[in-house]
């Protein structure tokens, strides 16, 4: 058997329930709201004539932006730069999920996936996208992941 070498991964502990002493720390994290249970929100946005899309340093700014206003919890952004055109792909890893980003500047052009659970407010990310990126051209689509069917 090879020697496998231990690798020790990052994790997130959920202070403000250990401190409040929840009696389940280890609840999903379900949201329940207008009589549905679902795993959270998802966002499918897709901006047009947008600009900066090759400006690694707003992209930064404008996915920390996001975070703070969707009252979500970053862990860790990654952004990597393509060459010649100046694309930009990343993600912004969430304890509550994540938001990505794929950019197309030769076609003003950028495609956004928002997914949150918890008490998070993504849709509260739009506005500060479309103003990042000067744009009002705007396709989005909303789905509620894991949503529980209630059965009698």
């Amino acid at each position: 058997m090879p020697n496998i070498q231990q690798i020790t991964w990052p994790s997130y502990i959920d202070k403000k329930r250990v401190q409040a002493n929840s009696p389940d720390v280890t609840q999903d994290l379900f949201i329940k709201q207008d009589g549905l249970c679902y795993a959270g929100t998802h966002l499918i946005l897709d901006l047009w004539k947008a600009k900066h899309l090759d400006n690694l340093q707003l992209i930064e700014q404008a996915l920390r932006d996001c975070v703070d206003i969707a009252e979500a919890t970053l862990l860790h952004i990654h952004l990597h730069h393509f060459t010649p055109n100046g694309g930009v792909s990343g993600v912004a890893v969430l304890a509550e999920s994540h938001i990505s980003i794929h950019t197309w500047p030769e076609r003003d052009y950028a495609a956004l996936d928002i997914f949150m659970c918890g008490e998070t407010h993504p849709d509260k990310c739009i506005d500060v996208l479309m103003t990042a990126f000067e744009t009002t051209m705007i396709d989005r689509t909303r789905h509620l992941r894991g949503q529980i069917k209630e059965r009698e």
